[in-house]
């Protein structure tokens, strides 16, 4: 087995003026992870890239994550270890820079699947983990983007949404994990698919890992990622089946996007999306970074 690291940034509308900063982003990401990957456990890769892209302010997780209604940053977070189907997940969490580190507590320490809003806050208060307050997650980006939201002279649907990662080592080993400050003018206390298994992400030794991308409801609806990895199992190569998933859960309406990223139970890479953008890069053992963000591109190659 090849040790595998892939990556996505979050299927939507990237702006121009953000697409190098995306793809460069999801590089940094994809190293990170294999520099874990390669001294460490397939856990900790998944979690080092996305806290690479939790603390780029290009993305919708961490710093930079979006405003809700209220003004107020909320993030979701969930991750997953395929050997055991361990799952870690924190949800409606108010002002938390690093919601994978509190998700990884959730999963090692807490006896729980999942943590909630303020019971989220205080278990990671209690365990010393946690980047909390308006200085771990505000953006002046961000802010802009509500304030023209909420006067009506920009779009609050469609941005690129969500980081996430997926890993498999050389023993056969896969994680999942992801991250996201949800939806912009969100419902408080709005949760979507992210910290949900087997919707946003699902991983499991011996069948593959998932991680999803896009309009939370529609995904959840659909329970993306296991549906994905069962399409595997069926026959399908990991690049159709995350296109058939992709396809089902945005069917005729142009409003959803959707965006998976899949590593079969044998290391083999699947990537597609339905939405203008997907920043995304992997890399197999010492090999090359690849990435992209538009669909069907040849990705670029860095060394």
């Amino acid at each position: 087995m090849i040790p595998t690291i892939l990556v996505h940034g979050g299927a939507g509308r990237i702006a121009a003026e953000n697409l190098a900063a995306a793809r460069a982003g999801v590089e940094r990401a994809v190293a990170a992870g294999r520099r874990a990957l390669q001294g460490g456990d397939v856990l900790d890769a998944v979690v080092a890239a996305v806290r690479v892209m939790e603390d780029d302010p290009v993305f919708n997780a961490g710093r930079g994550a979006c405003l809700d209604a209220d003004g107020i940053v909320e993030v979701d977070a969930g991750l997953m270890r395929g050997r055991d189907l361990a799952v870690g997940a924190i949800a409606a969490v108010p002002e938390l820079g690093d919601a994978i580190n509190v998700a990884r507590a959730v999963l090692e320490r807490s006896g729980h699947c999942m943590l909630a809003a303020d019971g989220a806050v205080r278990f990671a208060r209690a365990q010393g983990v946690g980047q909390f307050g308006r200085d771990a997650v505000w953006t002046a980006k961000a802010q802009a983007r509500w304030e023209a939201a909420r006067a009506g002279i920009a779009d609050a649907n469609g941005q690129a949404d969500t980081v996430g990662a997926i890993a498999i080592d050389a023993d056969g080993h896969v994680a999942a994990a992801c991250s996201t400050g949800g939806v912009l003018l969100k419902t408080p206390g709005r949760v979507g698919d992210s910290p949900i298994p087997g919707a946003g992400y699902y991983a499991a030794d011996g069948l593959g890992a998932a991680c999803a991308t896009g309009v939370g409801e529609a995904i959840l609806r659909r329970v993306a990622c296991y549906d994905a990895l069962l399409r595997i199992r069926a026959g399908l190569s990991a690049t159709a089946a995350a296109q058939a998933v992709c396809d089902a859960v945005v069917g005729d309406d142009a409003s959803i996007t959707c965006g998976l990223i899949l590593l079969d139970a044998h290391g083999g890479v699947g990537v597609a999306h339905r939405s203008a953008h997907m920043s995304h890069a992997y890399a197999r053992g010492d090999g090359p970074i690849h990435v992209g963000h538009v669909a069907g591109e040849t990705t670029e190659v860095i060394r």
